[in-house]
Order: structure tokens, then sequence, then C-alpha cells
């Protein structure tokens, strides 16, 4: 199909923007790990880019061995593992029944879940019915309160509610039954939205930080967004870290180095997550499904 000229300007000019777009949010990510591996000399005299200058692992090793990364890394698996399955399971839970059309007063339902999406939970009401319900310093206190997310139940809903109805009367007239029917033929036809409700999920729980300051105390159950912030806003702590090492190290290890490598360490494991989950946003399941 031949484009006219007035459609070719259109993609040049929407094409330019979209790669302003990514450079805009590569670049910066670029120069974070960039730094994270350059050495002292290079960042203390700004010649650090897009790539790494006198390569160098002191940053890392730093982190490593003068703050808590490893322990707060573990709790940050534990939050995002059991919070994503928890999520997962009741929302889906959730929508199969308001996705039905025989689900008694599923439109009130619908309605009264819909009507929350429209105010937020006060920060103080929730750490109250969170303290009276005794999860204070739990990570309940993260699960329990975000366990399913309106906007992501109504996008599963919506989802299964597209299901072709043939497939469904053929498995009624087999005998399935509703935990059959949605165990064997609606979730298996529904994993590109459940990919992206899991990622969604578990980006949410990962980057958890107001939620986790406001209900939980003890240090050692901190993530790594709060550990990664607080480095970023405590000089003090940074400067301590790094005379701490300096008798260990050849050389000092800048403020700068020691944030960037603590970042790196907190967006690697999501980054490494998007590829595998990649298939399911392009290639749908349901394709084929239904000849008619």
């Amino acid at each position: 199909m031949k484009l006219s000229y007035g459609e070719k300007i259109f993609y040049c000019v929407n094409n330019l923007l979209l790669v302003v777009a990514g450079l805009s949010c590569l670049l910066p990510l670029l120069n974070i790990v960039s730094m994270s591996f350059s050495d002292y000399s290079a960042i203390a005299s700004g010649f650090v880019g897009i790539w790494p200058v006198g390569f160098s692992l002191d940053s890392y090793k730093a982190l490593i061995d003068g703050t808590p990364i490893v322990n707060c890394f573990k709790n940050s698996v534990v939050i995002t593992g059991v919070g994503v399955v928890l999520s997962m399971v009741f929302t889906i839970l959730a929508a199969f029944p308001l996705s039905r059309a025989y689900f008694y007063a599923r439109k009130a339902f619908t309605l009264a879940i819909v009507f929350t999406m429209l105010f937020g939970i006060p920060t103080i009401p929730a750490f109250l019915v969170n303290r009276s319900l005794g999860i204070i310093d739990t990570y309940w206190a993260l699960w329990l309160p975000g366990l399913i997310s309106a906007y992501n139940l109504m996008v599963l809903k919506t989802f299964f509610e597209n299901v072709p109805a043939e497939i469904e009367e053929a498995a009624r007239i087999d005998g399935c039954g509703d935990w059959r029917l949605l165990m064997q033929i609606v979730l298996p036809l529904s994993m590109p939205v459940l990919a992206t409700l899991t990622l969604f999920y578990g980006v949410g729980y990962w980057n958890a930080f107001q939620g986790l300051l406001i209900n939980i105390n003890d240090p050692a159950k901190y993530n790594l967004a709060v550990m990664v912030q607080n480095m970023i806003a405590n000089q003090s702590l940074l400067q301590s870290l790094n005379n701490l090492q300096q008798h260990e190290l050849e050389q000092l290890i800048t403020p700068e180095s020691i944030r960037s490598a603590g970042v790196v360490v907190m967006l690697v494991p999501l980054l490494l997550v998007y590829p595998f989950m990649q298939n399911y946003f392009v290639k749908g399941v349901m394709i084929g499904a239904v000849k008619g």
C-alpha cells in the first residue's frame, strides 16, 4: 500500500517524537549505570556520560559490605512474591463472577467497586485500620490494603466477558462447572491479561515505599526502595559509608556512585522480567480459538 505525502510526513514526525521520548528515558538510565561502574576520579571530574570511565566495581563492593542491601533485597522478593500471588488469586476470584451474566446483583457490585476508584485512601485512617487489625510492623499491612486493585479488577472482568460464548457453551454441554470452567477454559485463554496484571502488581509491590515507611517500624524489614531512598536523602550515611570503606579500598567512592549502584540493583530485577513476559503482550492465545 502506497502512502500519501501527508501520511509520510505524519509517520516521520510520529517516529521522531517516539525516538526523542525513548532517548529521554534511556539516556538518564545509561548515565546511572555508567556512573555505578566508573572510578572515583572520572565521577569527581564529571567525565562520565553514557559509558563507564575507568571500569570499577568498588561501588558495588561498598554497597554490599557497608549497607544491608542483601537483606533488603530478600525483603523485596518476599513482599513482591507473596503480594503478587495473593493479589492475582483474589482479583481472579472477584473478576470471574462479576463477568458472568447470571451472577446476582453483579451490576450493583460493579458500580460499588468503580465508585471506590474515585477516592483515594487517606493515610491516617488506613494506618488506624491496620493498627486495629494488629498488622502494624508486618507485611500484611502492605498486602491487605492493596490486595485488589479496582482498575486491574475491571480490566480482568472485561477480558473475561469477551471470552467467546461458544467456548463456554461447549464446556457446559460437557458438564463443566464454574470452577472447572475458570481453571481449564477461561484462565488458559486469558494468559496475556494475566501476565500484564501480574507485572502491574509486581512493579507496585517492588516499588512499595510510603506504605512501608508508615506501617513498618523495624529497619530490618525495609525493602530496596526505602533503602535506596534513604541513601539518596541521607548525605551523612553515604559519607560514613565512604569513610568506612576508605581503609579497605584503594581509592575513595563518591556518593553518586553508591547511589547509582543502589538504583541499578533495584532496577535490574524488573528489567530482567520484561523480556520474559513480552510474548504475552504481543501474541494473544485466543487467536483462532473459535472458527465460525
